[in-house]
This record gives C-alpha cells, structure tokens and sequence, in this order.
C-alpha cells in the first residue's frame, strides 16, 4: 500500500469511532473490481431496466455508489473541486435530504441516460482522483471514515446488485442465467436439532474493533431468559410439509397483517417457486425454482429462501403446533448472543465470495473449533427475527451529512441477521443489522427457528 495507513478514528464525526486499518488503494481498487466483475456479463439493456420500485438498474448501482465517493469524500476533501457532472447529484442521490434533491427512486430505470458508457467513465474518473487521495499521507480520522463508510457501502450495494439482477430476470419469459448452473447438490441436509442456551445477563451490539454502522451502537446489556436455537435453516424439503398441510391457506397460522396480504396478493409458495403441474399434493417434483443459475429443479435439502416476515412467523407457529414445542423467530439478541460465539472459519460459509450465489445444504459435520454451536450461522441466507428494527438504548444517529444512513428507517421495519449468499464475507459480522418490511421477499431471506421452555 502507497502512503501512510489510515488509522483507527477516535471521536470521528462521522461515521463513528471505529475504521479499518486497511483502507487504502489496494483495498479500495479492490472493492471497486469486484462491482464490476458482478456487472461484466450483462448487457446495457440488462444494467438499464427497473424490474419493480424496489430494486434499481445495475447502471444505477455502479453510479450511486461512484456519487457517494464523490459526495461525502472528494467534496469534503476539496470543497471547491467540479463536479463530474451537476446533474449526476440529483440522478443518483438516494435518499440524502440533506445534500438536495433526489430523482423518484420508482423511476430510476426510465433514466437513459447517461448511458452505461457514461457512467464507466464516471467511475473511472472518482476511482482515479480517490487513489490519488489514498496515497496522501495526513489524513483525519474523520475522512478516514467517511472513505471506510463508502466501502461498506460499496459492498452493501454488491449485494443489492445481485438481488436485483435475480428479481429483473425472474420478470423474463425466457428465464436468462446470470451465471453457468452450480453442479447437482448431493448434500443431505444434517437433522433438524436444538441447542439450549441459558440466557442471563448478555451484551449486545458491536464491540468496537473495527467498523460498524451506527445502527450497531451502542454495546449494552440484555437480558435473555433461556432459549434454544435449532442447528440449521429451515429446508425447502421442509417448507414444502408446510405448503402440504395447508400453511398458505389457514389463517390460524397468520398474523392478521400477513393473512390479509397472502389473500390479496394470492402468495401460494415462496418467492421464485414455480409450479410445474397441476397435479394435487405439494412435492419437489411439482416445484422449480428461478435462480440466478436460471428455472432449476428445487433442492429439498437446501434452505428455503425468499420468503417475508410474515411467511417465517407462519411456519414458526405450525412447527409449533407439528412438534408440540414453543417454537418461534429468534429475537436479535438471543441471535447475537450465540453469533458471538461463533468460531467457525468464516472461510467455509457459504457468503459471495464463493460464488455460488445460491443457498446449500448444511450437512453433519461440525467445524472442530465449534463444537455444538448452530450451523449456518452467517452466509447462505438471512434469518428474520421477530425484533422489530428500533434504536438501541442510548442510539446517536452519525452526525452531519451522513447521518440519515439509517436512524430514520427506524420503523415498520423487522430485522434479519447472519448475511446470505451474496454478502460479502469481510462486510458481515456478529452485530450487523440488517432490515426490510415485513412483505420484503426479494432479499435472500430465510428461516432459523427458536424454541422457549415449556
């Protein structure tokens, strides 16, 4: 790495206390590479069209992320520096009141131009002077910040590419692949276990080595009655039990918000399910399943995924009722409390850097240095908790510009732990909190079950 290293921030305005030691060229070139190694098989109609309000065009993505590096970090640096484009701070500003206006997020696809050749060159022109800025020495904690900010937030929206692209070719009738299909699984999915924690006094939210987003602050004390966590998602083999026995139409598994929704929106199968025949019953054989690899057959040994809030909390209740246990989501701190213990080789999980970029069977074995502990903990999919997303005790939004990044979403919103498929391995941890509505289904979510004593 070329000058001197960016160091830990104490007392950062903005955002926050703890940065990565690392943030310099190599990193940040990195990072930027692997956006567009995501983007480098579509094409320009691909990266322009708006599957739903949503998701974004990939064109959108590989701007808005360039827009925040020149935003937050090249005006701070240089107030005076011109813009690339004045028009660009409008088109890709995402929800930043105050930094201006914003373009309808709804009508992000109808943007044509700039075209995709424009925005490469924007990009290369931000990467170009942000490299130039890396290799200076002298910088404040403050902007060594706001550049690790803009990383996380780079790897936040490599995810989001992903999601989209699958959501915008599910919308094509002729089913495009994104990518060659994944080898025929022939893991067996390891059985359905429990293991028992004792609750009591814990601590909850990040530790303060290296970054989090203020959403993760502050660490404080929870206290958790004993509960159990099962060693695995919920499978689709599993999901598919639930659809037999009428899980999609008895209300009495239902909040009532989500059996008005699953009526009127006619919901009958997770996201991305499609039926094959019209035979009765609910089998493997009468599914498949879009996936970025393109219409495979469904994998009953694999997690289930793309399913909302309201679907998880259904399940939860009629495994209760199948298994005769008080089964339920997982609370985040009862998640935490056990993530935090996790020391499995992060390596092994099934996050982005595999590229497999769909959810796989989690089978017996157990890493040795954890033995006992929940599978599947990170990667994979995204686990729904029954938290609904609010400050923690003591929460101070980021100040200055950056600090509408996520305090003002702090309502209507559940939250979901662990990272999936397309996370990228060095951006989740133990404190992340991830959130959506309770509707969302686009996001590679799925199901870890929890049980109370009777």
């Amino acid at each position: 790495m070329s000058g001197a290293p960016l160091r830990r921030a104490e007392g950062a305005e903005s955002p926050g206390t703890a940065i990565a030691l690392d943030a310099g060229p190599a990193r940040f070139q990195a990072i930027r590479d692997r956006t567009m190694a995501l983007v480098a098989g579509l094409s320009e109609g691909d990266c322009q069209v708006q599957s739903m309000p949503d998701a974004s065009p990939a064109k959108w993505h590989l701007a808005h992320v360039t827009w925040f590096f020149e935003t937050f970090v090249l005006a701070k640096h240089e107030p005076e520096r011109a813009p690339f484009h004045p028009a660009f701070r409008v088109l890709f500003n995402s929800y930043y009141h105050g930094v201006g206006a914003q373009h309808p997020r709804a009508e992000r696809g109808l943007v044509t131009r700039p075209n995709l050749a424009d925005v490469l060159a924007y990009r290369q022109s931000v990467d170009a002077q942000m490299t130039a800025l890396l290799r200076q020495a002298g910088h404040s904690s403050a902007m060594a910040a706001r550049i690790e900010l803009g990383l996380q937030h780079e790897q936040q929206h490599q995810e989001l590419l992903l999601t989209d692209i699958k959501h915008l070719y599910a919308c094509n009738p002729l089913a495009p692949a994104y990518q060659a299909p994944l080898p025929a699984s022939v893991a067996t999915a390891a059985p359905l276990d429990w293991t028992w924690f004792e609750g009591g006094l814990t601590q909850v939210g990040h530790d303060g080595k290296g970054f989090a987003f203020d959403n993760e602050l502050p660490r404080h004390r929870q206290w958790l009655e004993p509960f159990a966590l099962a060693n695995r998602l919920v499978t689709q083999s599993e999901w598919l039990d639930f659809m037999a026995d009428g899980g999609y139409t008895t209300a009495r598994w239902w909040l009532s918000a989500g059996w008005d929704w699953v009526q009127g929106k006619g919901i009958e199968s997770p996201l991305y399910w499609r039926r094959t025949t019209t035979l009765a019953g609910e089998n493997a054989n009468a599914w498949r399943i879009f996936t970025l690899q393109g219409e495979q057959p469904l994998d009953p040994q694999a997690p289930v995924v793309h399913v909302s809030l309201y679907e998880a909390d259904a399940y939860a209740r009629w495994r209760a009722a199948q298994d005769g246990m008080n089964i339920h989501l997982p609370t985040e701190g009862q998640w935490e409390h056990v993530a935090q213990r996790d020391r499995a080789d992060r390596s092994r999980a099934n996050l982005s850097e595999r590229n497999a970029f769909q959810p796989m069977a989690v089978q017996r074995v157990q890493p040795s240095a954890n033995p006992g502990q929940p599978q599947q903990l990170f990667g994979d999919a995204w686990e729904w908790t029954a938290s609904a997303y609010q400050a923690y005790p003591g929460f101070k939004p980021w100040v200055g510009d950056v600090g509408e990044y996520n305090g003002k979403f702090m309502v209507n919103q559940y939250v979901l732990r662990g990272g999936s498929c397309v996370t990228p391995q060095a951006h989740i941890r133990a404190s992340y909190r991830n959130f959506f509505p309770a509707d969302t289904r686009w996001q590679f979510s799925g199901v870890r079950l929890a049980a109370s004593p009777p």
